[in-house]
């Protein structure tokens, strides 16, 4: 199995990481950067957390948003975390300016508000109930974290933190608000890993 995580910037050494916790586990597999559509030839893809408007921005110059987009409505499976998640999202907002105008793959049922909780300064820890994917209850980090305000058509709610969505998912794409990256347990990758067709 071959996991690409799109690498420009935020968290993808992290991910990487995670993921090798997770191969170490369950058999191999090795974890690519993702840069240029040529690095597309994986069988899952991460989009890590960031700023979501420079992701965009570096993957429609490099030419990787369209390619990528096009391999997520092909069906590949995809993880979208924190900045990820914005980019995967067919609405988006930010709860300060309002509507941005930003690149994005806008993929997923789902509508998105950018800084919901306020910026860095306002980051937290939390608890997260992970019972909709076979989990226990797991702390995760929320930096400069969105919130899914809602989700249509096949788009499903998998975890809520005081009635916001905080993961979704709709066929095979997987989105999180938080990082669970940054938060010392692979149960979120161990599950993205499994929605993989091996």
């Amino acid at each position: 199995m071959k996991i690409g995580v799109v690498a420009y910037q935020g968290s993808f050494e992290e991910h990487a990481l995670s993921v090798k916790r997770v191969f170490d586990k369950i058999g191999k597999g090795e974890v690519i950067p993702v840069k240029k559509p040529k690095d597309l030839d994986v069988d899952g893809i991460i989009i890590p957390g960031g700023e979501s408007t420079t992701i965009g921005q570096v993957a429609l110059r490099l030419g990787l948003l369209d390619p990528l987009k096009e391999k997520i409505n092909q069906g590949i499976p995809v993880l979208g975390t924190c900045a990820g998640a914005i980019m995967l999202s067919k609405e988006v907002t930010d709860a300060k300016v309002g509507k941005k105008g930003q690149p994005l793959i806008g993929v997923m049922d789902a509508s998105v508000i950018r800084n919901y909780y306020g910026r860095q300064r306002e980051s937290f820890e939390a608890i997260v109930d992970l019972e909709e994917i076979e989990g226990g209850k797991e702390k995760f980090v929320f930096i400069r974290a969105p919130a899914i305000s809602k989700v249509w058509g096949k788009a499903k709610a998998l975890a809520t933190l005081n009635d916001v969505i905080v993961m979704a998912q709709e066929d095979q794409i997987l989105t999180t608000t938080f990082h669970p990256e940054l938060s010392g347990t692979t149960s979120i990758h161990e599950y993205f890993l499994r929605m993989i067709k091996r």
